[in-house]
């Protein structure tokens, strides 16, 4: 129930805080002044000032949503009131024009909080900064009291998901991707599409149970409109498209026999192109569609390349663009393309026709700090009169966890160099390259990219890093974090010191006795011990913060008995929330220890049966007992092999769980059987030891480590 009026309702306001604690929002205001902190024991009553539109109820329903399920009452008669109004309803002298489309107006009152602006938009997002200036959960929560103006950098502040590389979110996953980004003010979701849409024209290319079906769009559409996010679909249009072209009907537009690439002298390639769009066009009724066209590697190595030796890969690929350009114009949509390939002919830019500029946005991307900063992936289309978009990333792919040292400062710098250069829109990236990736580990580069593309300028990396674990997780603690902070440590200690990349997934795939692991282990061994105390500082950081913040009660709702704020949180603050990120994390600091843990446990299995061996030919009781032990270490109860053997099966049931959470079951399988299979490799190695165990027991002889399977110790950990 939410309460609609025409004037201000004052009631009496309880006792102030007298001490003010910095204020944490993500992303941080423009103007923010702080005013004194108000406890909220009987929760509040959120009141939608007449005339309420649909929207504006929305808006007021959904703030009333997020606090009753954090067991704080909405429509509380003795509650604090927080009203929703318009700027016709409520002048406030200092609303700019600028700030008119999107910006709010917070005003603390001593017994209300108003929140003022010009549009739905404006009174939605003001109403999310609500949601986080009110800290704590049921009758222990605390309303920070500010006075803020606020209004975006950009106007287009968006999320792009990789759907085809693996994992693809369940509907209900994505519905929650749209209610979190639009809490942080992101108003863009873009799903990356190479196969994973159906198309009822196309019906070969999507896979069954890994797509997304046109009932399943429509409906994120329509959910997405009531929290202001724009949908924006990218199907790949000329590159990055083989799972298409290996179908034998449209072998024939391949550039290369089943490559990537459409062949642009195919006659079959743009009419391939208007089936698709024209169909996506029907499901995401946006102003905008996204014809990708990145990474065309393959362009003028197959059927095109007589063309490009004679006119240059530049111009065949502007060419075909302009030619998906204008078969596309009856769509009446703006049409987004990354700037990867055209980046490198900006005269040929120049000269495209005034048409082509009108009718697309360049989107620049590149996915690593730039200490000189990002201009050259910009002035290509800014010297040549383009819009253009700026494409960062999260760092998620193909690691244990994402590397958040690489994420946040190619966000920061990539979209401040953008609102220097008047880039419209920021287009934050997730990939899965090698298929792993999991949704619920992306939130810390996301909020980031939330943050930067709002906020004026460059967005602060520490401001952020000491906000995010309160606003996301409700934890006071701050241990969570900390605990992020240590990951990244890890990710720099693997990148600077070991020279091993970093976390990445193939680090901790590494069969540590294969030739490669042997040269990747000497590299690592120096710094197994600090790579595993900074994951395991952040496991118990985890715990501690959990520890700190139990599970919560029943949240309040409108139909449940009568509000009694004394049944809810006696003596716990806050209780944390978005606990699947929590264990997302959890999942990577383990993932992160394992890989210290495995060529740790290797280097002690090598060394040990190098002792066992060099004792075998002994008479002596005790020194025969000893390569009994030593055998024993290796493949025994608690032995070296079954640790590894054991904390892979772990993983795998805590990487499967954290899967499911958010996708589909398809592309699980080829994960699982990764794990399976190495859990079976180490099996192997454990049946081989066994072998040997038992020929040590019946002759005292001992078959060479080769023979086992296990390589000769390193000179230096020889003994």
């Amino acid at each position: 129930m939410l309460f609609f009026r025409s004037g201000l309702l004052l009631l009496s306001l309880t006792t102030l805080a007298s001490a003010q604690s910095s204020i944490k929002l993500i992303p941080m205001p423009r103007e923010i002044h702080a005013t004194a902190d108000v406890p909220i024991p009987n929760g509040v009553r959120i009141v939608c000032d007449a005339p309420c539109s649909e929207e504006d109820h929305f808006a007021a329903t959904d703030l009333g949503t997020s606090l009753q399920e954090r067991n704080i009452s909405s429509v509380s008669p003795s509650g604090f009131v927080v009203e929703l109004t318009r700027l016709a309803n409520h002048p406030v002298a200092d609303f700019t024009a600028e700030m008119k489309p999107e910006g709010y107006v917070i005003s603390s009152g001593h017994n209300t909080l108003t929140v003022t602006a010009s549009t739905a938009e404006g009174l939605f997002y003001g109403a999310q900064t609500v949601k986080q200036l009110i800290v704590g959960d049921g009758p222990r929560a605390i309303l920070r009291g500010a006075n803020i103006r606020d209004w975006p950098a950009m106007k287009y502040r968006g999320l792009d998901d990789d759907l085809s590389r693996g994992p693809v979110p369940t509907l209900d996953f994505q519905k929650k991707q749209i209610r979190t980004i639009a809490a942080y003010k992101i108003n863009i979701y873009s799903p990356y599409f190479e196969h994973t849409q159906q198309y009822a024209s196309n019906p070969l290319m999507a896979p069954p149970g890994g797509s997304i079906s046109a009932a399943d769009a429509k409906t994120l559409v329509a959910y997405a409109k009531a929290y202001h996010v724009t949908i924006i679909p990218e199907q790949e249009a000329f590159g990055h498209l083989h799972h298409n072209l290996t179908w034998e009907q449209y072998a024939q537009l391949a550039e290369n026999p089943h490559g990537a690439v459409l062949a642009p002298g195919q006659p079959g390639s743009i009419p391939l192109i208007q089936q698709m769009f024209g169909e996506l066009a029907a499901l995401y009724p946006g102003p905008f569609l996204h014809i990708g066209a990145d990474e065309t590697q393959d362009l003028g190595t197959g059927q095109t390349k007589a063309d490009v030796d004679a006119r240059g890969l530049g111009a065949v690929y502007l060419d075909f663009m302009q030619r998906i350009v204008t078969a596309l114009q009856p769509l009446h949509r703006k049409l987004l393309f990354w700037g990867d390939i055209a980046q490198d002919s900006p005269d040929l830019l120049k000269k495209m026709p005034q048409s082509f500029k009108d009718s697309t946005i360049a989107v620049a991307w590149t996915y690593n700090p730039e200490p000189r900063g990002f201009d050259r992936y910009l002035t290509p289309f800014t010297n040549a009169g383009f819009e253009t978009w700026v494409a960062p990333g999260v760092n998620n792919w193909s690691r244990v966890y994402p590397n958040n040292n690489l994420a946040l400062l190619n966000i920061q710098g990539f979209i401040r160099d953008g609102q220097r250069l008047g880039s419209t829109g920021a287009l934050n990236t997730i990939w899965n390259d090698d298929g792993e990736g999991l949704e619920n580990m992306n939130w810390y580069g996301i909020l980031f990219g939330a943050a930067a593309s709002w906020q004026k300028g460059e967005s602060s990396i520490p401001q952020f890093q000491d906000s995010y674990a309160q606003v996301f997780h409700g934890d006071m603690t701050g241990d969570l974090n900390e605990a992020q902070k240590e990951m990244m440590l890890a990710h720099a200690l693997l990148k600077q010191q070991a020279k091993t990349g970093d976390g990445s997934d193939g680090l901790f795939w590494l069969d540590p006795f294969s030739k490669d692991g042997q040269t990747y282990a000497d590299k690592i061994r120096p710094y197994t011990h600090e790579l595993r105390l900074h994951a395991e500082r952040a496991l118990t950081l985890i715990a501690q913060a959990r520890a700190a913040a139990p599970a919560p009660p029943k949240p309040f709702t409108a139909t449940a008995a009568p509000y009694n704020p004394a049944d809810a949180y006696p003596s716990n603050p806050t209780s944390l929330r978005e606990t699947d990120a929590i264990d997302a994390l959890e999942l990577g600091a383990r993932r992160m220890d394992f890989i210290g843990l495995k060529f740790q446990l290797a280097d002690e299995i090598t060394q040990g049966y190098q002792r066992a061996y060099d004792m075998r030919m002994t008479t002596d009781r005790k020194q025969r007992q000893a390569v009994a032990r030593e055998l024993s270490d290796i493949n025994g109860t608690n032995g070296r092999i079954a640790d590894i053997r054991d904390t892979y099966s772990l993983i795998r049931d805590l990487y499967q769980q954290a899967w499911l959470r958010s996708n589909r079951p398809y592309a699980l399988r080829p994960v699982l059987e990764h794990y399976d299979y190495t859990i079976g490799q180490w099996l192997a190695l454990s049946d081989k030891v066994r072998v040997a165990q038992r020929q040590w027991s019946d002759s005292h002889t001992l078959p060479t480590a080769a023979e086992v399977g296990i390589p000769a110790p390193p000179p230096a950990t020889a003994r």
